[in-house]
């Protein structure tokens, strides 16, 4: 099995990371924009290389030395090997530039944007530098779980039989003491299992403001909701949208939250009343 090692930058300022835009490509694909990354070459200390890659392609130097971030490694496909695997191995470093330096994008680069967190779903990512960028986003909705570790947790979840079917909403919200504060389901209609759990995540917030709560700590077996909701990836789909951006407006009525993923098995009180909602609507 090949592996391939990188050297990866880091570059910051003002809460938004530095991201490259490839040259090469094809000009009728998006195009593909990665964090400053480069080779080491034969002899060289993986700080060396990262020093002469900022060099070759940004044209600046280094004001600091740089600081070991991680170490990321990770599986995918060998180009042009068929269905062979290649071991990579990232090292990421966190670099500061001198003051005023201009980057001028060089050789592999043709354009360099800071982004935000949130914003790294509107941009073609590298395999690796979505790994990257993904954990950092998870680090900063961690950051967040400091401040609500001792608020209310809201546990929600949709249920759809057939996907799209006859779909429910559940909610199972409990206090910082562990007392269950209040629970309860809506059928909700016909509609996609996605939907539902949207549809469940409102009602959660919906909650948890009329029992006014203000820190509070979102909870669902969902990944891409959640991952959604922490801004490590977009919502592009035109039926989420109306319900994401009803969400986004209820959450300036608390003080802090975070949105955290469980396992199934840990979110089965909402799931309960999720399928509870869809007994009632079919025994009536």
């Amino acid at each position: 099995m090949k592996q391939r090692i990188r050297v990866v930058a880091m570059i910051q300022q003002e809460g938004e990371t530095l991201i490259m835009k490839k040259s090469q490509g094809r000009s009728d694909s998006a195009p593909m924009w990665e964090l400053p990354t480069g080779k080491i070459k034969f002899g060289e200390q993986p700080e060396e290389a990262i020093e002469r890659t900022l060099e070759e392609y940004l044209g600046v130097e280094l004001t600091k030395k740089t600081l070991l971030h991680d170490v990321v490694t990770f599986m995918s496909q060998n180009p042009g090997v068929g269905s062979s695997q290649l071991s990579n191995l990232y090292i990421v470093y966190n670099v500061w530039l001198n003051e005023g330096a201009k980057i001028k994008a060089k050789e592999r680069y043709s354009a360099y944007k800071y982004i935000k967190p949130e914003e790294m779903g509107n941009y073609r990512l590298d395999e690796a530098s979505a790994i990257v960028l993904g954990m950092e986003s998870r680090n900063y909705a961690r950051a967040n779980y400091k401040e609500v570790a001792n608020s209310a947790t809201v546990y929600v979840d949709g249920s759809s039989r057939g996907n799209p079917g006859p779909s429910g909403i559940g909610y199972h919200i409990v206090g910082e003491n562990g007392q269950v504060l209040r629970q309860g389901g809506e059928f909700i209609g016909f509609a996609s299992s996605r939907i539902a759990e949207y549809y469940a995540l409102k009602e959660g917030c919906e909650q948890a403001i009329e029992l006014g709560l203000k820190t509070v700590r979102f909870v669902s077996d969902n990944l891409m909701m959640v991952n959604q909701m922490n801004g490590i990836y977009k919502v592009k789909n035109r039926d989420l949208l109306p319900i994401y951006d009803d969400i986004q407006r209820m959450l300036e009525n608390f003080e802090a939250c975070a949105f955290m993923h469980v396992a199934r098995e840990q979110n089965q009180e909402a799931d309960a009343q999720a399928n509870l909602a869809i007994d009632r609507q079919f025994a009536e």
